[in-house]
C-alpha cells in the first residue's frame, strides 16, 4: 500500500510539472506581431543566419520577453550584423526597454519615427557601427538611462532639445564620431539630468569654449572632451562636481591656470590635461588628492617648481609632465613616498640636478622618461634595485662616463629600451676591453646612442644582443667598417648609421638580415611589443616641431641608413634579398659601379636615396615596380640615359636626378636624343658599325681565343643543344655589350 501511494504522488507531481510548464509557455510565448517584425527586420540583414527558427520568439537567442510576452530587450551585440538600422519593422516593438546592437556592420540613420517610438526604453546602445546623419530632436524616453552612440558617423550639433526627456540619463556617449558645435553643458541643467555620473564627447569636433553648466552636474564622475578643438578656459564651476573621479580634456586647445579649486576634487583619480595651452604653476596643494592614480599633464607650457606635496600622492600610478617650463632640482624631491609608481616622464623640461636616489625606492618602475634637461653626474648602481624597469630614456642632458653606464645597464635585466641620445657627448663607445665577460642586456630590442660625438668603432660586444631589433648610432664620430656580424643578429630590422665616419665597403652579410628576408614562417610572426611610451623623432629647436611615431615597436619602418659616411665599392646585388626592407639610404658616400637590378626586388621600399655618390650607367627600368616609392633621389651622381619613362620615377621632382649631365628625359627639361638613348636592360641595338670603336678589344681577341680553343676541344659537343646553351651563356656573362655586339 505505501508503494503504491508514493507511486501515485509521483504520478500527479509529474502531471503538475507538466500543465506548469504549458501555464508557464503561454504566459511567456511572444506577440504573433513582434514575431513578424523581428523575423522582417532578420530579412533586412545580410549577415551570418540568427538561427530564429522557434514559434516562441521569447525563446530566440538576444531576445527576452516580459511575462505578457512582450519583447523587452532585443541584445545582439558582436553578431556580424549587416544591414539598415531602423527599418519600420522595429517600430513595433513598443515594449522595448533594452536595446544593443553594437559593435556590428549597421547603416544608416536614426529615422524620427523609429527613434520616438521606443518609449520605453532604459538602454540604447548603438556603438561600433557605420551610423550616420545628425540626431534626432529628443532622446526616445524619458525612462533612458544609458545612452552609448560611440563609434559611428553621427555629425552635426547636438539639438538643445535633445536632453529634455533625460531625467533619469546616468550615461551618454557620443565619442569617435564627428559631432560639432558646442560641448552641450546643458545635460547638466539640475531638471534635466539629476542623475548623470558619466559624460563623453572625445574624439569629435566640437569647437568654442566650455559653458558653464557642467558644474551643476552634482552626481557627475566622469568627463571626458578630449580630441576637439574646444579652446577658452576651464570652465570654474566644474569644480563644482566634487564628486568626479576622472577628467580628460586632452588634444584641445584650453589655456589658463589650474586652479587650486582643483582640490574640491577629493575624489579625483584620472587628471589628463595634456596636449593644451595650460600655463602658470601646478597648485602648491596638489597633494591633497590623496586619490590621484594617473597625472598627464605634459605638451602645455605649465611652469615654476614641482610641488613638494605632489609627493603626498601615495596612490600615483602614473606622472606625466613632459615638454612643459618646469624647472626645479629634481634631486632634492622626496620620490621614495610614491611607492605605486610604474611611469614618470618629465621629458624636456628644465630641471636641474642628479637622477634622484629616493627615485629607485619606487620598486614598480617600469618606465623612467627624463630626456632634455639640465641633468647631470653619472648613473648609479642603485638603479639596479628597478627589478621591472624596462624602458630608461635619459637622452639630451649632461652624464657623463657612459662606459661606467653600460657596465651598471647592461645587469637590468628587463631592460627592452634604452635611449641616451644627446648624453655622454665626445665620449668613447665602450669598447671590447670595456666589456670584458660581457654578458647583459639579454632581453634589450632598442639601443640609441645618437647624436653623441662618440668616438671609436662597433664593438663586437654588440653582436651577443640577440633580441635587439633597432640599433640607432647616427650623428656620431664612429670610424672602422661596418661589422658583418650585424648580418647574423636574428631580430635586427633597424640600422641607423648615418653622419659618422665609417669607412671600407657594404658587407654582403648585411644582405641575409633574417628580419628582413621574406620567408612565410618569420614575416607572419609580427612583433606587436608595446612601449611604454610613444617612441619619436624630435628636434630641440626653437620651433619645437615633433613628428611622432606609434608607441608598437612594429611601427618602425625596416630601414638601413648608412648615409653621409665614408663607404665605397660596390652596391651588392645581394640587397634584393631583404624584401622587407622600408627604407634604403646609401647617399653621401663614395659608392661606385652601377645600380643593381635587384634593387627592384625590395617591392616594400618606400625611401630610395642613393645621392651623392659615383654610381654610373642607367637607371633600371625595373625601379618602376616599386609602388610604395614615396621618396628617391639619384642625384649628384654619374648616372647616364633616360629616365625610364612611364613610371612613378617620373612623378618625383627633377631636383631627384640633378647633377647627372648624362641624364635625360622627364622630369628633367633636357629631352633624349633618339641616337643616344639607352633603354633600361643595358641592351643598346645601336648600329655595330658605329659603336666599333667603343668596343673593348682586348677582352674580344682574349675571348675569342678562349673559344676557338674551346671549340677545337669540345666542337662535338658544342653541336648538342646543351652545350650551345653553354657556350651562350659563357659568352652572355663576359659583357652585356659584347654579346649584343657579335651575336
Amino acid at each position: 500500500m505505501l508503494v503504491q501511494a508514493y507511486k501515485l504522488m509521483a504520478h500527479d507531481f509529474l502531471l503538475f510539472l507538466l500543465f506548469s510548464c504549458i501555464i508557464s509557455t503561454n504566459i511567456h510565448a511572444c506577440k504573433q506581431t513582434e514575431r513578424n517584425s523581428l523575423l522582417s527586420y532578420a530579412s533586412t540583414l545580410s549577415s551570418p543566419p540568427l538561427n530564429w527558427t522557434s514559434l516562441d520568439c521569447c525563446c530566440w537567442k538576444g531576445i527576452t520577453c516580459d511575462q505578457d510576452g512582450w519583447v523587452t530587450r532585443l541584445l545582439l551585440s558582436s553578431k556580424g550584423l549587416k544591414g539598415g538600422i531602423s527599418p519600420f519593422s522595429l517600430v513595433n516593438l513598443t515594449h522595448l526597454t533594452h536595446l544593443n546592437l553594437s559593435h556590428n556592420s549597421l547603416y544608416g540613420s536614426l529615422e524620427t519615427q523609429f527613434f520616438l517610438s521606443l518609449n520605453q526604453l532604459e538602454i540604447l546602445d548603438l556603438s561600433y557601427n557605420h551610423i550616420f546623419g545628425e540626431l534626432p530632436l529628443s532622446l526616445p524616453s524619458i525612462n533612458i538611462r544609458i545612452v552609448d552612440l560611440s563609434s559611428n558617423h553621427f555629425f552635426g550639433a547636438i539639438p538643445s532639445s535633445f536632453f529634455q526627456r533625460a531625467s533619469n540619463l546616468t550615461s551618454f556617449n557620443v565619442s569617435n564620431n564627428t559631432f560639432a558645435g558646442y560641448v552641450p553643458s546643458s545635460i547638466c541643467l539640475q531638471h534635466y539630468s539629476p542623475f548623470l555620473r558619466r559624460l563623453d564627447f572625445s574624439s569629435n569636433v566640437f569647437s568654442g569654449n566650455l559653458a558653464p553648466g557642467l558644474g551643476k552636474c552634482s552626481k557627475l564622475q566622469v568627463f571626458r572632451a578630449g580630441h576637439n578643438n574646444i579652446s577658452g578656459l576651464f570652465p570654474e564651476d566644474i569644480y563644482n562636481a566634487t564628486k568626479v573621479e576622472e577628467i580628460a580634456l586632452p588634444f584641445n586647445s584650453l589655456h589658463g591656470a589650474i586652479s587650486d579649486k582643483i582640490v574640491n576634487f577629493t575624489n579625483l583619480a584620472i587628471l589628463d590635461l595634456s596636449f593644451n595651452q595650460f600655463g602658470g604653476e601646478l597648485p602648491l596643494n596638489l597633494g591633497k588628492l590623496s586619490k590621484l592614480k594617473f597625472v598627464t599633464l605634459d605638451y602645455n607650457n605649465l611652469e615654476g617648481v614641482l610641488p613638494p606635496s605632489l609627493m603626498n600622492c601615495t596612490n600615483l600610478v602614473e606622472l606625466h609632465l613632459g615638454i612643459n617650463h618646469l624647472e626645479g632640482d629634481i634631486s632634492m624631491l622626496d620620490f621614495s613616498r610614491l611607492s605605486q609608481l610604474t611611469k614618470l616622464d618629465l621629458m624636456i623640461n628644465n630641471f636641474t640636478g642628479t637622477v634622484p636616489v629616493s627615485l629607485y625606492s619606487c620598486r614598480f618602475l617600469k618606465a623612467i622618461r627624463l630626456t632634455g634637461n639640465h641633468l647631470e653626474g653619472q648613473i648609479q648602481a642603485e638603479i639596479l634595485s628597478l627589478k621591472s624597469l624596462s624602458f630608461l630614456s635619459l637622452g639630451f642632458n649632461q652624464f657623463t662616463n657612459l662606459t661606467g653606464a653600460m657596465k651598471i645597464l647592461m645587469s637590468c635585466r628587463s631592460l627592452h629600451a634604452l635611449f641616451l641620445t644627446g648624453s655622454f657627448v665626445g665620449e668613447r663607445m665602450p669598447s671590447d676591453d670595456d666589456m670584458v665577460d660581457f654578458h647583459g642586456f639579454q632581453n634589450l630590442r632598442i639601443l640609441a646612442l645618437v647624436n653623441s660625438n662618440l668616438t671609436g668603432q662597433i664593438p663586437l660586444w654588440l653582436s651577443k644582443l640577440k633580441n635587439l631589433e633597432v640599433l640607432a648610432l647616427r650623428t656620431n664620430q664612429i670610424t672602422g667598417p661596418i661589422p658583418s656580424w650585424l648580418g647574423t643578429l636574428p631580430r635586427l630590422f633597424y640600422i641607423g648609421l648615418s653622419e659618422n665616419r665609417i669607412s671600407g665597403e657594404f658587407p654582403k652579410q648585411l644582405c641575409r638580415l633574417p628580419s628582413l628576408l621574406y620567408e612565410p614562417n618569420i614575416a607572419s610572426q609580427v612583433d606587436n611589443y608595446e612601449l611604454e611610451f610613444p617612441a619619436f623623432s624630435f628636434t630641440l629647436s626653437k620651433t619645437g616641431n615633433q613628428t611622432f611615431t606609434s608607441q608598437t615597436l612594429n611601427s618602425y619602418p625596416a630601414t638601413i641608413d648608412l648615409s653621409k659616411n665614408n663607404i665605397s665599392g660596390y652596391i651588392p646585388a645581394e640587397i634584393g634579398q631583404l624584401q622587407l626592407l622600408r627604407k634604403l639610404a646609401l647617399d653621401s658616400n663614395n659608392f661606385s659601379g652601377i645600380i643593381p637590378d635587384q634593387i627592384s626586388n625590395l617591392t616594400n621600399l618606400e625611401v630610395l636615396n642613393l645621392s651623392t655618390n659615383h654610381l654610373c650607367g642607367i637607371i633600371p627600368s625595373s625601379l618602376a615596380s616599386l609602388n610604395f616609392l614615396k621618396e628617391f633621389n639619384v642625384s649628384y651622381n654619374n648616372l647616364e640615359g633616360p629616365i625610364p619613362i612611364g613610371s612613378q620615377l617620373q612623378t618625383f621632382d627633377a631636383s631627384a636626378f640633378e647633377g647627372n649631365p648624362k641624364l635625360c628625359g622627364a622630369p628633367l627639361p633636357n629631352k633624349c636624343e633618339p641616337s643616344k638613348g639607352i633603354d633600361a636592360d643595358h641592351k643598346n641595338n645601336k648600329d655595330v658599325d658605329n659603336g666599333l670603336h667603343q668596343l673593348p678589344w682586348f677582352y674580344i681577341f682574349t675571348a675569342l681565343g678562349f673559344i676557338v680553343g674551346f671549340w677545337g676541344v669540345c666542337g662535338s659537343l658544342v653541336i648538342s643543344k646543351t652545350w650551345r646553351y653553354v657556350y651562350f651563356r659563357f659568352i652572355d656573362n663576359l659583357q652585356d655589350r659584347l654579346y649584343v655586339m657579335i651575336s
